[in-house]
């Protein structure tokens, strides 16, 4: 495996962060690249369900990740290690999230014959949701010991996510947790959001969110 490169990220000077995120948007679709950022907080398992998703989608589609972190380069490693795919690291020197600009930072420095490029934010359930990076579609993942009451106390994130996975349902027995309750939640925030029940460790779920995301790309394209 080569080495990850790693990005030192600059802070935005632009302050019309939406226009930002409109224009990348742009950019992307006349390209047909399609870009998925994937937010969570900490320890909910982004970086193992990214290497079973990739591994699902890898033959379909040419893929590349961005993971943004405030130091270190361990999950961009894993992604590298774990998939083959090519994977930068994003240091946002102490942000604890990324806007528009700093994403087309990142996307300036991967290859631009791709088709999937999955920009996995920094953990947390608060910055992340307030800042349009200028994806396609975002995603969050939930898992089963943060408890199925986080749609209530952070409903900004599952109102702006268009698919949540429920992830560590294999956990499910040892926790309070109401997988009817918290879709309830979910869905309370969100009507439209896709939700998919997932156990990275083992695969289960997987392929369904897999396949969700294969819609998601086909009807990016058209």
């Amino acid at each position: 495996m080569g080495e990850v490169k790693v990005i030192e990220i600059k802070k935005s000077i632009f302050n019309a962060n939406e226009e930002d995120a409109a224009a990348l948007r742009k950019e992307l679709k006349e390209k047909k690249i399609f870009l998925l950022n994937l937010m969570s907080s900490p320890g909910a398992g982004k970086t193992t369900t990214l290497v079973k998703l990739i591994n699902n989608l890898k033959k379909d589609y040419r893929i590349a990740v961005m993971e943004a972190d405030i130091d270190s380069d361990v999950d961009a490693v894993k992604i590298l290690n774990g998939t083959g795919v090519k994977a930068i690291q994003l240091h946002t020197g102490g942000m604890c999230h990324l806007d528009a600009e700093m994403t087309k930072q990142g996307l300036d420095n991967l290859p631009e014959d791709v088709d999937l490029i999955i920009l996995e934010n920094v953990g947390n359930l608060v910055c992340p949701a307030e800042f349009d990076t200028g994806a396609c579609k975002n995603m969050m993942i939930l898992s089963v010991p943060e408890g199925d009451d986080k749609p209530l106390k952070y409903p900004l994130m599952f109102q702006v996510c268009d698919i949540v996975a429920i992830n560590k349902i294999d956990c499910l027995p040892m926790f309070d947790f109401d997988m009817d309750k918290v879709k309830e939640y979910i869905h309370g925030r969100n009507a439209k959001a896709e939700i998919y029940p997932i156990c990275a460790k083992n695969g289960k779920g997987i392929d369904e969110l897999a396949d969700c995301l294969r819609r998601e790309i086909s009807e990016w394209r058209k």
